[in-house]
């Protein structure tokens, strides 16, 4: 089978959206299917392009045997509402012609990955020339975050591209999405049911698990082995809300045995980092290697999974996967009744959004009470057996993309 991919963020060796698209194209390849992936420059999470790539330049190249044309964008070096908006439709107007271009090769069927819903008129269009079947996957429901959390505030702009939206969403064959309750969000929007997909993000089970030893890298830290340490890995940015852990270090820097770790980049740290300045019990680390990761997730005897109340059921942190699958509690900030705060109840503590007197306080009844860290890092790691595992995702993926395609050669 064709199958056209068009996603704006595509970096199979980071974590993050970019990873999952580049281990779907991956995986289709090696399953003897033809792949073609449309993408920008890696840029994310440190909001600039990577070293060896080029904003205005389109290049073509083949990662993990899938061909890839990578499409000029626009990278703010600090994003906000308006900001992200232009850097999106950068994209979608860059790689326009590519998409056009691909209609030559006739893709069976064509994906596109959101966000950026700016992609999808590229999409349906190149698949109506050449009569292939249309898939969108949400993966963020981006715009409505940006609106929810302040970030945009205009409500008769938030009208129109919610009109526009629901109008390109019913042009789609099928759409997926990574939750349950973001399936639900899509009927809100006008997806028809039997048009919807369930698509979770995963892991790979065998490239991230628990380890029998400790970490090597509590050593290379000079992190001692009676240490706690408390760790977050993964965006920095507004929706993460980590200006918790940040007061959370503050008011628990008296304790020598807690150590706060902190990895990765993004929008917000050089704010974060002001704000802790002065506290010896923050560790601060950049994005690790994907080769890394397991050790890096590994180091943790509890991970911090802060998001703010107003991002609830619109995003569902592509790191969580990682995170059980290490073996490890979690302590997240999410309504009780939400889905990530569903999953985190069954692994680990759930907090309400921003309450720091809560946050400290589970934290420290999980730093006392090794017995529960370690149960809770048990079912952690059996929910992720249970429910993330890639192989049997994204081979429930391929079946029903061959039943769309099936249907496109009908």
């Amino acid at each position: 089978m064709r199958i056209l991919i068009c996603g704006i963020n595509f970096t199979p060796e980071l974590v993050g959206i970019g990873k999952y698209t580049g281990e779907m194209a991956a995986w289709l390849a090696g399953r003897g299917h033809e792949v073609r992936v449309v993408t920008a420059p890696p840029y994310y999470p440190d909001w600039q392009v990577a070293e060896g790539y080029f904003a205005w330049w389109y290049r073509t190249g083949q990662v993990n045997g899938v061909a890839v044309w990578r499409c000029p964008v626009w990278v703010p070096k600090k994003p906000s509402g308006l900001k992200r908006i232009a850097h999106l439709l950068s994209f979608a107007l860059s790689s326009f012609p590519i998409m056009v271009r691909q209609i030559f090769w006739r893709p069976e069927v064509i994906i596109a990955i959101e966000p950026p819903f700016f992609c999808t008129p590229a999409t349906l269009l190149g698949a109506r020339l050449c009569r292939a079947k249309t898939w969108l996957h949400v993966q963020d429901f981006e715009i409505d975050a940006a609106f929810e959390l302040g970030l945009l505030s205009s409500g008769v702009m938030r009208c129109w591209v919610a009109g526009i939206e629901q109008w390109l969403m019913a042009k789609f064959d099928w759409v997926s999405t990574i939750s349950e309750r973001m399936r639900q969000r899509l009927g809100q929007k006008g997806v028809a049911s039997g048009k919807c997909f369930f698509l979770p993000n995963w892991v790979d089970l065998e490239q991230i698990h628990p380890l029998s030893c400790t970490s090597p890298m509590r050593k290379a830290l000079g992190i001692s082995a009676d240490q706690i340490v408390l760790l977050y890995s993964g965006n920095m940015g507004n929706k993460q809300g980590l200006e918790l852990i940040i007061e959370a270090a503050r008011r628990l820097a008296g304790k020598s045995q807690i150590r706060f770790v902190l990895c990765g980049d993004g929008c917000v740290r050089e704010k974060l980092q002001r704000q802790a300045e002065g506290l010896a019990n923050i560790l601060w680390l950049p994005l690790q290697p994907l080769e890394r990761l397991n050790d890096l997730l590994n180091l943790a005897d509890v991970h911090l999974l802060p998001q703010k109340g107003g991002a609830a059921d619109l995003v569902m942190p592509s790191k969580l996967t990682g995170m059980l699958a290490s073996g490890r509690p979690i302590v997240a900030t999410a309504p009780v009744g939400s889905e990530l705060g569903k999953v985190v109840s069954k692994t680990g503590v759930v907090v309400e959004p921003e309450n720091v007197e809560q946050f400290i306080a589970v934290i420290a009844q999980l730093i006392e009470d090794s017995e529960q860290r370690h149960r809770l890092g048990n079912q952690a790691r059996l929910y992720a057996e249970q429910h993330l595992d890639k192989e049997k995702i994204l081979a429930r993926f391929e079946e029903e993309l061959k039943k769309t395609g099936l249907r496109a050669e009908g």
